[in-house]
């Protein structure tokens, strides 16, 4: 088995600066025959991105959502209106939460999804709700859910709220998914955001699956963390001797330098564009 992952589109402009990039993330996969897309941008721009890529989106297997936030959520009508719905969706059991962010006292800003669950029905979509903590897809991809609080360092940004009944409630994402793909040397593990916490997702990997993470690709939401939990985290990384960290997005200037420094060669900026390609034996 072997696998490709192109980021459709990413904050960061690509190499040649002839990709739209936006805040935002959307990963293609390739896993031998399946084809799987996580995550569809703010805009509906990564599917401009794959046509200069020439990576066909009308063919896709599953498409994950790992979160319900719009930079990541935000371009899945327009990829629906574009392919149709011949994929699966998985998501989070509590994707379709209102999810707000306080900008200033007592005035909340919309960042959930631009559509409902109406809409999937509407469309025909088939959908899972991740319920439970492990799912495999197929045997060499699994898809994680629940995740636990494993250390006293990683907290979820406080400026994060779902609505419910009128009311404004502090956001703990239990909707969040990440995605597990087996290799001859452990797993490649791809998130999102990792707002509950990179080492929280890879630790409760780790102890459901018994097997050691190989690489990471996605988001880590270190943008606002402290040196103490940046210096934690890097120490994570190095005490599980993960080969390959390949993050963007929502890392921040400050954790990615942190990273380069201390991990060298392990830690590649995964912008817009950039594909990386593991061949598993």
């Amino acid at each position: 088995m072997s696998f490709k992952i192109t980021t459709l589109i990413e904050n960061n402009a690509d190499d040649n600066n002839i990709l739209f990039n936006e805040h935002g993330l959307s990963l293609y996969i390739e896993i031998d025959e399946m084809k799987l897309l996580i995550d569809t941008g703010e805009s509906g721009d990564f599917i401009k991105n794959a046509e200069k890529l020439k990576v066909n989106l009308n063919n896709l297997d599953y498409v994950l959502l790992s979160h319900g936030h719009y930079d990541h959520t935000g371009g899945f009508k327009r990829l629906v209106e574009k392919v149709g719905n011949p994929f699966k969706l998985i998501v989070g059991e509590k994707l379709f939460y209102d999810k707000y962010a306080l900008v200033e006292t007592e005035n909340y800003r919309f960042v959930g999804n631009p559509f409902d669950k109406d809409y999937i029905e509407q469309n025909n979509i088939p959908i899972k709700y991740m319920k439970e903590d492990l799912f495999y897809i197929n045997e060499n991809i699994m898809v994680i859910s629940n995740f636990e609080k494993n250390n006293d360092y990683e907290f979820v940004n406080k400026m994060f709220y779902i609505e419910k009944d009128g009311k404004y409630i502090p956001d703990n994402f239990p909707d969040e998914i990440a995605l597990a793909i087996k290799t001859e040397k452990g797993l490649f593990v791809i998130v999102g955001c990792s707002h509950v916490g990179i080492c929280n997702i890879l630790e409760t990997i780790v102890k459901r699956t018994g097997m050691p993470i190989y690489g990471v690709l996605g988001g880590t939401h270190l943008i606002e963390a402290d040196e103490t939990r940046i210096e934690k985290t890097i120490n994570y990384f190095k005490e599980k001797d993960i080969s390959i960290l390949a993050f963007s997005h929502c890392t921040g200037e400050k954790a990615t330098e942190k990273i380069k420094e201390k991990l060298g060669e392990k830690y590649l900026y995964n912008n817009t564009g950039n594909i990386i390609e593991i061949n598993n034996g």
